[in-house]
């Protein structure tokens, strides 16, 4: 798959749109990617005129980067990968976005391509929003104008602190703070951590060969800190993690 071209595997609509509208998609989903007080009757019905669902199985592309976008995306289930794919060389996992989460919430409204190629890791379930659509809805509903903002500050935020680890934590730091964040989301508890992905995908969102995540991982079983077993991490000493992560 990874030696294909991107373009061949964007889904066409026709084929996997689960629903021609999404009618029914529950208040407590868009509450997770609008983020702020309670949605209304009036907001969730003005959403749900104009959402699309897809579901897609691991490998598929979700768009390119250079795509023309003009959909707001979203991950409301399962892992999608930001990177690079090119031709004859595996995807260069750059980000892991689990849903629910936005994953491009910025490109369609400066009418640019997407900035990477996204590509489902594990069985994801999609949400699009037509930016046009967005931009009628906000007419009618002006308040949901300051949510969006405030989602975008939220992933500029994320972004900015992400930038920061990598230029100024060594790998230790960031794998602590790797996992705490997915601790956070966690459907097991705060302190279990499921790996659903490849070593060498973890270790590049780390900036790091999978050589020194074995090693980091190692450490932090000798300083008490995670038991590993399997696929899943048990944070043992979680308010250790966080000085570590925050040093």
């Amino acid at each position: 798959m990874d030696s294909l071209n991107p373009h061949a595997l964007l889904p066409q609509r026709s084929a996997i749109a689960e629903a021609a509208n999404v009618q029914a998609l529950g208040a407590e989903s868009w509450q997770a990617l609008m983020r702020g007080p309670a949605l209304g009757d009036a907001e969730l019905k003005a959403l749900n005129r104009i959402a699309w669902l897809r579901s897609l199985p691991a490998g598929a592309m979700v768009f390119s980067r250079d795509q023309q976008a003009s959909k707001l995306v979203a991950v409301l289930c399962g892992a999608v990968g930001l990177g690079q794919l090119r031709h004859d060389q595996p995807f260069h996992l750059e980000r892991t976005v689990r849903g629910p989460a936005w994953l491009d919430l910025a490109s369609a409204w400066i009418g640019g391509c997407h900035v990477q190629d996204a590509r489902v890791l594990t069985p994801a379930q999609l949400l699009e929003l037509d930016v046009d659509a967005v931009r009628e809805m906000l007419a009618r509903q002006p308040a949901m104008a300051e949510r969006l903002l405030a989602c975008m500050a939220l992933n500029v935020h994320s972004l900015t602190g992400v930038t920061h680890d990598l230029m100024h934590k060594d790998a230790e730091k960031r794998l602590a703070a790797w996992l705490l964040q997915l601790s956070r989301r966690s459907a097991e508890g705060p302190d279990v951590v499921a790996l659903g992905e490849r070593k060498r995908d973890i270790a590049a969102q780390l900036a790091i060969t999978p050589e020194t995540l074995s090693r980091m991982m190692r450490q932090l079983k000798l300083k008490g800190l995670i038991e590993v077993q399997g696929y899943s991490v048990r944070l043992l000493d979680l308010a250790a993690l966080a000085t570590l992560a925050a040093d």
